[in-house]
């Protein structure tokens, strides 16, 4: 199997019997960027792959293979999602809410292929194969068994509404369901009989880090905004707080869940 730059990345430090924060202190950068990078959920920048290069005697070899000089096509990311999804892949806790889609991370290929073509003008077959291949990559968070911690609130609308077709509804929550019965994520649903919450506006994503602040990212209509002012963070999470605290318990959200999944097959 190739090694990926995360392996080679991995290999080099080791050799030269240093830890994570060995070499973010050498490179001057996070050890949780370190991480990152080794488990293939951060792509270096040019400038992080000198400083890693300078660091560990490599000369430019991490500059010149660094992932996205070698597909600079593969990845496509919204430009108000481009800043978020930096952070996403150094936190080590996520708390997402979907409104109305299923997160990302947690999106299967059909699901994102649907949610993608949901958009107008359609994009060309090339370009909406490289943002299925880019929504995908987002599960790349979930490979360490660990971290970072997910949980994901999820509307009744999520699970209810059948984007893609009932197979495909049907696949992505057993694939939601078999993540939460493994441990590796928790997930609730907000029944429609919930009273009004204070998450109606948007989606809403709180991440929080072993070496910074936390921060919140929400997002609408072809906008997004991250929040860092403690303030505003702390406001967004009492938010989230509140709306989780009139969801449904976890097994009740995964017979929900499960159930629906069963009336998807019956109707595929």
């Amino acid at each position: 199997m190739a090694k990926t730059f995360g392996d080679w990345l991995k290999e080099q430090r080791e050799a030269k019997g240093w830890s994570q924060q060995e070499l973010a202190d050498a490179a001057v950068m996070s050890r949780s960027l370190i991480a990152a990078i080794e488990q293939g959920r951060r792509y270096p920048s040019e400038a992080d792959a000198k400083r890693l290069d300078q660091a560990l005697g490599t000369g430019d070899v991490l500059t010149t293979f660094r992932p996205n000089q070698q597909e600079p096509t593969s990845i496509v990311v919204a430009d108000w999602f481009e800043k978020a999804q930096e952070f996403e892949q150094q936190a080590t806790m996520i708390r997402e809410f979907g409104l109305s889609y299923v997160p990302g991370s947690l999106q299967t290929e059909a699901y994102a292929t649907a949610v993608i073509d949901a958009g107008y003008p359609r994009e060309g077959e090339d370009e909406r194969h490289k943002a299925v291949v880019t929504r995908l990559s987002r599960s790349k968070l979930l490979v360490d068994p660990v971290a970072p911690a997910l949980w994901a609130l999820l509307d009744e609308a999520v699970i209810r509404r059948p984007t893609g077709g009932h197979m495909v509804m049907a696949e992505q929550l057993d694939h939601i369901i078999g993540l939460a019965d493994s441990g590796r994520i928790r997930v609730n649903v907000l029944p429609f009989g919930t009273v009004p919450h204070p998450l109606l506006d948007g989606m809403v994503t709180l991440m929080w880090f072993e070496d910074q602040p936390p921060i919140a990212y929400a997002e609408g209509i072809r906008m997004g905004k991250i929040h860092d002012s403690p303030a505003m963070v702390e406001e967004i999470q009492g938010a989230y707080d509140l709306a989780l605290s009139e969801a449904l318990p976890l097994q009740q959200s995964l017979a929900l869940m499960r159930a629906i999944a069963e009336e998807y097959k019956k109707h595929g």
